[in-house]
């Protein structure tokens, strides 16, 4: 399953504990309630709670810059990262290690240089709406986490959908189709019933 990435424009925030000694990032991964357009396909919001089953689990989420595996910033698993959630979305505080990266991306941060955060997901659950609408609506209940990332060129929606969502909306089209079929017929034999009922 092709994983997604998402966009977040609020800004990163960086700040130094009082010792000096540690450095964190806070950010929100994600937004609820947003919607977004996700190319030419489909638009999509994430639903409130969408995280939970993630953050109830444990799933194992990493901190990456610039999603590369080659530069991890923390993990849920090892308590260096953070995630929750409140009304807003999913937000994540991450504590910086001691290494090169590390401390240039969190100057970097302090500068305005990197200022969005991305994260990485497959769907678990969803549900399509306005499916006769020329962009219909994706709605993300549940989802599977694999990281957050502070980034400097996002990789917006347009270059990260995957063929499973486009797939699956094809079949959500048809399924709602073949529902609107079966309605229309059912609508039909109750009029037929109807007029042979005023013809006695």
């Amino acid at each position: 399953m092709e994983q997604e990435r998402r966009v977040v424009e609020i800004p990163v925030e960086a700040r130094a504990e009082s010792d000096g000694n540690e450095r964190r990032l806070t950010g929100y991964a994600a937004l609820y309630n947003t919607e977004t357009r996700i190319a030419s396909l489909f638009r999509e919001v994430i639903e409130v709670g969408a995280f939970r089953s993630a953050l109830s689990r444990g799933d194992d989420v990493r901190a990456l810059f610039n999603h590369d595996a080659g530069v991890v910033l923390g993990r849920t698993r090892s308590g260096t990262l953070t995630l929750s959630e409140d009304e807003r979305g999913l937000r994540y505080d991450v504590l910086l290690p001691d290494t090169q990266q590390a401390r240039d991306l969190w100057t970097l941060v302090q500068r305005g240089d990197v200022t969005q955060s991305s994260f990485a997901f497959t769907v678990e659950a969803e549900e399509w709406r306005d499916l006769d609408a020329e962009l219909p609506l994706r709605v993300v209940k549940d989802v599977r986490l694999y990281d957050v990332s502070p980034v400097t060129y996002p990789a917006y929606a347009e270059t990260s959908v995957s063929a499973r969502s486009t797939v699956r909306l094809e079949e959500a089209r048809r399924a709602a189709a073949q529902g609107w079929r079966a309605q229309i017929a059912t609508c039909r034999a109750a009029l037929a019933q109807v007029d042979a009922w005023r013809r006695r």
